[in-house]
């Protein structure tokens, strides 16, 4: 079953796009469409694709970015073949998996494995800034909506799945870098696709990360807050809020942050193949 969403998610930057500033999605709110019925949810929202499938030569199928308006949602449905995570950059939502809904407050994200149901509610009278990523076992996209909105449903004051949040507390200074902290949100223990980690970085004035690149390894920077510059593969962009920043795999990339706030990003890694992501697994974890 085809939405709207579907449709329009198939939009992408253009492959032949040779400039890392021309990679980069670069959030609008201009460009942003009107939909309604999100996979059958309720009212209405506004939306654009910042990363299309072609942005990177692994899996990673798109990243979308959005405005939820109030008494609205994303319906629940399933995907077979993908998953996704919801992402919420601001105020609070009811987020569903498997028919179990809980509230959370934003900053946050809670993702959603292969064969499994999920949606998201904005109940509050405010409009939700939302993101949400998606990645295959191939680059093909499917869903199957079950026709909930998800409006009054019952609320578990523990959330019986998976979530995190973008809670500076928690992040440790960052080995190599200058002025940065961080942390692994999410390990590749919870993703079915070659999804690989979820990470949350910060970046204090005149904070820096070196170059670097990590083996069988793609990522997806987007930034959360601030302005900076980033380096890939010896080339040199601009970024700012709303930025999506594609790093395809085996290419070195650096970070710098400018400007007078903190530079706080959101980087998601999307290995090679199962085998790329199993060496990374297993040279993340800890020496016994």
């Amino acid at each position: 079953m085809r939405t709207a969403l579907a449709t329009v998610m198939m939009l992408t930057l253009p492959a032949s796009a040779q400039t890392l500033d021309a990679r980069i999605g670069r959030h609008d709110p201009g460009k942003l469409r009107d939909l309604s019925a999100v996979h059958g949810g309720a009212g209405t929202m506004r939306f654009a694709g910042l990363l299309g499938p072609d942005a990177l030569s692994t899996n990673l199928i798109f990243v979308h970015r959005g405005v939820i308006a109030p008494k609205s949602s994303i319906g629940q449905h399933f995907h077979n073949q993908c998953e996704e995570m919801f992402v919420i950059l601001d105020g609070e939502a009811q987020f569903t998996v498997d028919g179990r809904t809980s509230t959370i407050k934003g900053p946050a994200a809670v993702p959603d494995q292969m064969g499994h149901s999920h949606a998201i509610y904005n109940p509050t009278d405010k409009p939700l800034q939302w993101l949400n990523i998606n990645v295959g076992i191939t680059k093909a996209y499917d869903n199957f909506d079950l026709g909930d909105t998800r409006e009054g449903a019952a609320l578990d004051r523990v959330p019986q799945f998976i979530s995190m949040r973008f809670d500076r507390a928690l992040l440790k200074p960052l080995a190599g870098g200058t002025g940065a902290s961080w942390r692994r949100a999410l390990g590749p223990e919870i993703f079915a696709t070659t999804w690989s980690y979820v990470d949350h970085l910060l970046l204090a004035p005149g904070g820096r990360v070196p170059s670097a690149a990590k083996a069988g390894m793609s990522e997806m920077l987007y930034v959360i807050g601030g302005a900076g510059e980033v380096e890939v593969a010896g080339e040199r962009a601009a970024i700012r809020a709303g930025d999506a920043i594609p790093v395809e795999v085996g290419r070195a990339r650096a970070i710098r942050q400018t400007g007078a706030v903190p530079l706080e990003l959101m980087i998601v890694g999307v290995a090679r193949d199962q085998a790329a992501k199993a060496a990374f697994a297993a040279a993340a974890r800890p020496a016994r």
